[in-house]
């Protein structure tokens, strides 16, 4: 058994964990092993108390617990712990998190002790309805509210507009049955949202249920005095003879915060839609093929190696290869493509596309979390829960904002209370309320999150993946982009159309050698040879002692002889003869945008090979695309000269560079951005890793390699070049979107703040109410949610 297949217990949250690749420290002579960096710090800091509470655990548990137990929050920092088993509401063990403060996270539903919103579960499971529940529970308390403090309005506001309620209600039990129809709303359908106003203090992360908390409860406490010991009560809040109630006020306030909360709710279980649809596009089952015999299995049973039928119209089950069949796949939830893709023996086929015409049997590949559409779904949901550095503005002035109101409306009060009119108490208090109320900073948390989430999965659905909300952010001041040729520009699916030997050597020698030697390259150059030794039935060698040198080419031994295959520079620095004689045939098959590769025999040159890779058919569009929206298109490849401005000049790109290196790629990169320039570096393959990585923003193509998927911040699902343009439409739209809802936020409050104090009073006369500063205060979140929700319907296409 490896290292790899042995399964150890994290001491901390009694996870099995791989000592392979799991984190380790060492304590008492020992290793030990944890799933994620939060566990690891909770051992260091009292090893001995953790050994203790696991040995007791062992104890008196017949079976270990899951990571994350309620007596470690702290557990889960680090991620997915190993394991990306999708876990919904439903599951007692799944970990919840701030989607305003994705640093915060705990195993079942909660609100964020920093800003008071609800949890969110960290991994969506669409057959669980536990999001729903807590939506259905907020509208529960919302309806209940409306239905009692409608009567409530009634009694209270009735007299203002004509209604009898003195002739109705014998005198002095209106302010009872208020209070009756009050408690039930405040202290009943209220009580979550006082909950966290009281931890809000309790913590000193004050938040929007701080001053909600402390204006309903002002309103109510005050009014219940008012009812139940009246001469406790100055005479200057007094209006005709009596005390004021505010129970109305206390009461709608908290139907309408309740009202936010279930529009707030439902706007982000639809952001979780582009998420739940991606999960939902693998079938329940898949049929597996077992000798002669085909049996029905669920889709997690399937294993890698299983060989399984897929019928016409039935969806791929996971990954995998064609084994025997010919049918067209529609690959559309992958490329956005309505073409279906002729799929025959030896193809590549994804979980989640469709099946339409023949039937395939197929070998699979990858399942489970390695699939395709898994990391897709994981990247898009690790986006939804990223900020984007301008957030951490909109924090820095949330830190302040609520002391900062608070005190406002003590100098309001105060005010009110000196020079205000008779009642003037009574002025003073109303004010008070008012701006505690109106000034509530829902909006300004909402506003750069709604927008993260909406924009991530739309550009989802258009197959555009952002690893995080700082992608975006730098996506939309990009102004260079640097593209690499093969598998960027062209299909990656090049073919050999030309062979040219020298001294003694033959074709059919030549290919038989070539393709011994690349056939343990994956570099689509190769493979191209390979096809055309396999294509005229050459000899098949066996070849040794392989290596590649990325974005060089490859040496190995063939009968005894070394080989070296690759460009021309490359060679050179060999030291390898006759390459002059071969040079007017490169330049000549370069300028028909072929790429050259050189195989040299012993050190001497034997043969050459003109490759030629199509340009895709969206890629003019797409740099036309690219130039309109104002951005230096430049090009970068390993191949010659002529073969890099054939196809420069074709697609009229800016700038070309040839002959470069892995290491060129990296360094021209870094003088773009020496030069002040935003760059997005769009490659596929291993040897455009250190540039994506080196770019402000790296773009990878979903039909490249998994290293270059790692290094980049966006993923081209499809690998057409028409996705950066997407990205790039996102980037703005979703910026602005941001900026606007901002706006929206720090308007509103900075007008609100004043018009509640009483600024508007003493030239017209007016004075917000609680009842009317809570609506206010409702509509901003509103705003701030249906701005953000438009970006589900913005074109990002080119087309």
């Amino acid at each position: 058994m490896n290292l790899a297949e042995i399964k150890v217990t994290d001491p901390v949250c009694g996870m099995s964990v791989s000592p392979a690749n799991s984190i380790r420290s060492q304590y008492d002579g020992r290793t030990f092993f944890f799933c994620c960096d939060g566990c690891r710090q909770t051992f260091d800091a009292d090893p001995q108390g953790v050994l203790a509470a696991q040995k007791q655990k062992a104890e008196s548990e017949a079976e270990g617990g899951s990571c994350c137990s309620l007596e470690q929050p702290s557990c889960c920092g680090g991620g997915n712990h190993g394991s990306k088993k999708q876990r919904g509401p439903a599951d007692p063990d799944a970990v919840y998190m701030c989607p305003m403060h994705p640093e915060i996270e705990q195993v079942g539903p909660g609100d964020c002790p920093i800003c008071g919103m609800d949890l969110e579960p960290k991994f969506i499971d669409p057959n669980s309805s536990g999001d729903e529940e807590q939506l259905r529970d907020m509208k529960r308390r919302f309806w209940v509210g409306v239905a009692l403090s409608l009567p409530l309005l009634v009694l209270s506001m009735g007299p203002m507009i004509g209604l009898p309620i003195d002739q109705w209600i014998p005198a002095g039990l209106d302010g009872w049955l208020q209070l009756a129809l009050a408690t039930p709303v405040v202290f009943g359908c209220g009580w979550p949202l006082l909950v966290r106003g009281a931890k809000s203090f309790r913590t000193w992360n004050l938040n929007m249920f701080s001053l909600i908390a402390l204006g309903a409860l002002a309103a109510f406490a005050f009014s219940v005095v008012a009812v139940i010991v009246p001469s406790w009560i100055p005479s200057a809040f007094y209006e005709a003879d009596r005390p004021p109630l505010y129970f109305e006020a206390a009461a709608v306030i908290i139907t309408l915060v309740l009202l936010g909360q279930v529009l707030e709710l439902r706007a982000r279980h639809q952001t979780g839609g582009a998420i739940r649809e991606l999960i939902q596009l693998t079938p329940d089952i898949a049929h597996r093929i077992v000798g002669d015999t085909e049996e029905d299995i669920a889709l997690e049973e399937v294993q890698a190696g299983d060989r399984l039928r897929v019928r016409p119209g039935e969806k791929v089950p996971v990954d995998g290869l064609v084994r025997s069949g010919r049918s067209r796949v529609d690959e559309s939830m992958l490329t956005g493509e309505p073409v279906p893709v002729e799929k025959t023996e030896g193809e590549r086929l994804t979980g989640g596309t469709l099946n339409q015409s023949g039937a395939l049997e197929m070998e699979a590949t990858e399942v489970g979390t390695d699939t395709v559409l898994h990391r897709i779904v994981d990247m898009v949901a690790q986006a939804q829960r990223s900020q984007a550095p301008i957030q951490k503005l909109v924090d820095q002035v949330a830190q302040y904002f609520v002391p900062a109101v608070i005190a406002s409306a003590i100098v309001a009060f105060i005010a009110w209370a000196a020079w205000g009119p008779s009642p003037s108490l009574a002025y003073a208090f109303v004010s008070a309320i008012a701006v505690l109320i109106i000034a509530c900073p829902c909006a300004l948390g909402l506003a750069t999150p709604m927008s993260v989430m909406v924009g991530v999965g739309r550009g989802a659905k258009e197959g555009v993946l952002i690893r995080d909300a700082e992608v975006l952010e730098k996506m939309e001041k990009v102004d260079t982009v640097v593209v690499d040729k093969t598998g960027t520009l062209t299909e990656g699916s090049p073919s050999v159309t030309a062979v040219q030997t020298f001294g003694s050597w033959s074709e059919s020698e030549i290919l038989a050698i070539a393709a011994a030697v690349e056939r343990n390259s994956e570099h689509p150059l190769g493979r191209a040879i390979v096809a055309r030794a396999e294509e005229q039935s050459v000899p098949k060698y066996t070849a040794t002692d392989f290596d590649s040198i990325t974005g060089k080419g490859v040496v190995a031994t063939v009968n005894d002889q070394a080989i070296s295959l690759g460009n021309s520079r490359w060679l050179k620095e060999q030291q390898v003869n006759g390459l002059d004689e071969a040079r007017e045939s490169a330049e000549r098959h370069g300028q028909q945008a072929a790429t050259v590769v050189h195989l040299a025999i012993d050190g001497t040159l034997a043969a050459i090979f003109a490759i030629q890779d199509p340009i895709k058919d969206s890629t003019p569009d797409a740099i036309v695309a690219l130039h309109q929206m104002g951005l230096d298109v430049v090009m970068l490849t390993g191949d010659a000269e002529s073969t890099a401005k054939a196809v420069a000049e074709e697609l009229g790109i800016d700038e070309f560079r040839a002959n470069v290196s892995p290491e060129d790629k990296h360094d021209f990169i870094q003088e773009l951005r020496t030069a002040n320039k935003v760059v997005a570096m769009c490659g596929d393959g291993i040897n455009d890793a250190p540039a994506l990585a080196a770019a402000n923003v790296g773009i990878a193509m979903g039909t490249g390699t998994s290293v270059a998927m790692e290094s980049s911040g966006v993923t081209l699902v499809g690998g057409d070049l028409r996705g950066v343009v997407a990205a790039k439409r996102l980037s703005q739209k979703t910026m602005r979107n941001i900026r606007q809802n901002l706006f929206f936020a720090f308007v509103y409050n900075a007008a609100g703040v004043p018009i509640a104090a009483g600024a508007l009073y003493p030239l017209f006369g007016i004075l917000l109410s609680p009842m009317i500063a809570a609506a206010a205060m409702s509509f901003s979140s509103v705003s701030v949610i249906a701005n953000a929700l438009r970006l589900r319907s913005v074109s990002l296409s080119t087309r």
